[in-house]
């Protein structure tokens, strides 16, 4: 069991958390797994890693059927928690690579929670469809079907599944100066005309309870958020480029603790959506 729990926790882990969108979600799912599987004749244990991905992914089917019920009651947009990993979290290989990014977590809430465990299976992990079709009792037929659905669903291309629209430190860095200079017209020039904003606070802290769209109106309300910020009410924010999810993010910190985490997804090298996490119970980890 021991030797199971450290060769496959990281795996589970990374397939609870993006069928999920919840780093404390997963981890107790890895926990639960791993009782259940005490259970289990050791026969049955042949393949273990299909075994648990199954036995993962069944887990995960009851953790979102009770998510959906809540996130339909939750105030304003809903975004999966960012993951800061350090070599004492335990699962410290879950690294650049390894998770799909935060947009496409993002976007992986339009989808059915069978088309997500394909699409996380198959995109995410590389599973091929014989062994997705054992974790999922599905047909190997459907299970493409259901991919090709997700890919739909979720407007992605080959291009972003292979990892582009993520932006460097320095394109993180340019944007920044911009907003903190005032500079509109820079602002509005890196920004796509049809850029999105999606701001969670969960109804615990001020956030905008609806998506901001527009180039214009992303970058009215993002110069009021630096302008906010430099003004400092509680004390001053600090601000830096950091990394989150295995990509370049934005935390904004007010007395030593993290008050907002930002991701950028660039498209045609203009910004295209902009996702801000302020719900402190999804910062708490960070502190």
């Amino acid at each position: 069991m021991t030797e199971l729990y450290e060769r496959y926790k990281n795996l589970l882990f990374r397939l609870a958390y993006q069928l999920t969108g919840s780093v404390s979600d997963a981890e107790d799912a890895v926990q639960d797994v791993f009782i259940k599987l005490q259970r289990v004749e050791p026969e049955r244990l042949q393949e273990p890693k299909a075994y648990l991905c199954k036995m993962m992914t069944n887990h995960c089917y009851d953790l979102l059927k009770s998510a959906r019920k809540r996130r339909e009651q939750y105030i304003g947009p809903w975004l999966p928690e960012p993951l800061q990993l350090t070599a004492d979290d335990g699962f410290e290989a879950v690294v650049r690579g390894d998770l799909l990014s935060y947009a496409m977590l993002a976007l992986l809430e339009r989808l059915s929670q069978a088309e997500r465990a394909v699409f996380v299976l198959r995109e995410a992990l590389s599973f091929d469809y014989a062994a997705i079709a054992e974790m999922t009792g599905k047909s190997e037929m459907n299970c493409r079907k259901l991919l090709s659905r997700a890919r739909g669903k979720m407007g992605v291309t080959e291009q972003e599944l292979a990892g582009a629209g993520a932006v460097s430190d320095e394109w993180a860095q340019q944007f920044l100066s911009a907003l903190s200079e005032g500079k509109v017209d820079t602002v509005l020039s890196m920004l796509a005309s049809d850029a999105v904003l999606l701001s969670d606070g969960g109804g615990k802290v001020s956030a905008a309870i609806r998506p901001i769209q527009t180039s214009e109106h992303v970058a009215r309300f993002l110069l009021g958020v630096i302008r906010k910020a430099s003004e400092g009410e509680g004390g001053r924010f600090d601000i830096k480029i950091t990394q989150l999810n295995g990509q370049t993010a934005i935390m904004f910190k007010q007395q030593e603790r993290v008050t907002s985490a930002v991701f950028l997804h660039i498209k045609k090298g203009l910004l295209q959506n902009i996702y801000i996490i302020r719900n402190p119970d999804k910062l708490e980890r960070m502190n």
